[in-house]
């Protein structure tokens, strides 16, 4: 199947480096202490933050640092009429996982000793990159909820179908069974939170993908807000609240060609 016509567009009309539109908003869930919905694309996910509460069971209690658990679902309308998995499967139970040591990675849990905060995000509608925009609504939940954080995680995929990196795979990209590189990282303080791949790749095609994963992130954190990365939307909408990161020249001008589909073609813009 050819996923990249001669022209260069994909079968959704999309560049090999352009990503699905994408749409975020906070506060969506009254009784969490934060929540967040997140779309690209077809792709809708929502994340419930509570917490920092009081640990429910005492013998998961940490005296240094807080408990940190994660819940994955996808709700049963979420696919359409391809199969579901039943809660629990191993597939959730991973992903699960992953989001938990994502978030791990970016909370400030020793501010928060003999706590726990519960993260729960559910798969509203699923058209490939699921894992990455569970990451991100699970960012915007802790902020929404006030979590302390070190640095926000943004997350993006790529893949590599008829010998072209593809940035952000739908369904049908992500299922057509090549290689898929999902990337995490934390943009202020520029370290890779999160890699996982699925088949194998030569290493400078991989080095190629990841980096276009990587550049995903970066633009995603810049998309979803539609400003330049270090603002957020407030919770009400009130307003809006810097988390005190600033973009040199070099990475906004970055940004702004992955929007529009171009990449740069020197790395070294991006460090």
């Amino acid at each position: 199947m050819e996923f990249v016509s001669p022209e260069g567009l994909r079968l959704d009309g999309r560049r090999p480096t352009e990503m699905r539109q994408l749409r975020a908003e906070i506060g969506n869930v009254a009784k969490a202490d934060g929540s967040a919905v997140f779309e690209m694309g077809n792709t809708k996910v929502i994340a419930a933050v509570y917490g920092p509460r009081e640990v429910q069971n005492k013998s998961q209690q940490m005296s240094d640092q807080a408990l940190v658990r994660c819940e994955y679902s996808m709700a049963n309308f979420s696919t359409g009429d391809r199969m579901r998995k039943p809660k629990g499967d191993r597939r959730s139970t991973e992903i699960s996982l992953v989001i938990r040591q994502t978030m791990e990675a970016c909370i400030l849990t020793h501010l928060m000793p003999r706590s726990q905060i519960d993260i729960f995000v559910q798969v509203l509608q699923a058209d490939g990159g699921t894992r990455s925009a569970c990451i991100n609504a699970a960012t915007l939940a802790l902020q929404d909820a006030g979590i302390p954080m070190r640095d926000i995680v943004t997350s993006c995929s790529a893949g590599y179908l008829n010998s072209t990196p593809l940035l952000d795979l739908n369904y049908v990209e992500d299922s057509a069974g090549g290689p898929d590189v999902t990337v995490g990282i934390l943009p202020t303080l520029d370290k890779v939170t999160l890699l996982q791949m699925d088949a194998k790749l030569p290493t400078n095609t991989f080095e190629d993908v990841m980096q276009l994963a990587i550049e995903g992130c970066i633009a995603r954190e810049y998309q979803a807000v539609g400003m330049p990365p270090g603002f957020m939307i407030d919770s009400h909408g009130k307003g809006i609240r810097s988390y005190n990161y600033v973009p040199d020249r070099y990475k906004v001008a970055k940004m702004q060609g992955l929007l529009n589909g171009n990449v740069y073609s020197n790395p070294t813009l991006v460090s």
